[in-house]
């Protein structure tokens, strides 16, 4: 079996990706509180209200404590001269070998929130789907970027 994919995304993922699971718990709390506001309303039975109120408790942790670290200790990447290897997932870890023959194109992407903490994401396209490495520090990942298109135009030159 190959051995796993030795390098790691930034350390300063955890905090844009909690910042992200917070921007997502703010629309649970609103569904929450919109059922918690029609029990009051309708004098629905009160067990509805503790369902609610633990859903979003559980969801709010998960997304923004559990989930962010997880994901940060499964996120692997390597490229090789042959291929790009990736590793993530949370419960299912996911291994993908993208040839490099097989790369059309590869950009960086930086959103408001990578900006602040320094990071961009390095979307690799190939002709079938798109694949990425997120939150990589800003050198990082240009210095990737030009690297893997560098080695993309070589394995097709070869061809």
């Amino acid at each position: 079996m190959l051995l796993q994919p030795q390098k790691r995304i930034s350390e300063r993922a955890l905090p844009v990706w909690r910042i992200t699971g917070a921007i997502y718990s703010f629309f649970m709390l609103l569904l929450c509180g919109g059922i918690i506001g029609l029990t009051i309303s309708f004098d629905w039975p009160k067990w509805i209200i503790v369902i609610a109120a633990l859903i979003f408790l559980i969801f709010s942790y998960l997304i923004i404590f559990l989930f962010p670290t997880l994901r940060w200790k499964r996120w692997r990447y390597e490229v090789r001269e042959q291929e790009i290897e990736l590793q993530r997932g949370i419960v299912i870890v996911r291994r993908t070998l993208v040839p490099m023959i097989r790369v059309q194109h590869v950009d960086t992407q930086q959103g408001p929130i990578l900006r602040k903490y320094k990071l961009a994401t390095v979307n690799i396209s190939t002709a079938a789907t798109t694949h990425e490495i997120p939150a990589l520090e800003l050198e990082e990942a240009e210095e990737l970027r030009v690297f893997i298109s560098r080695l993309a135009r070589v394995a097709d030159e070869d061809v």
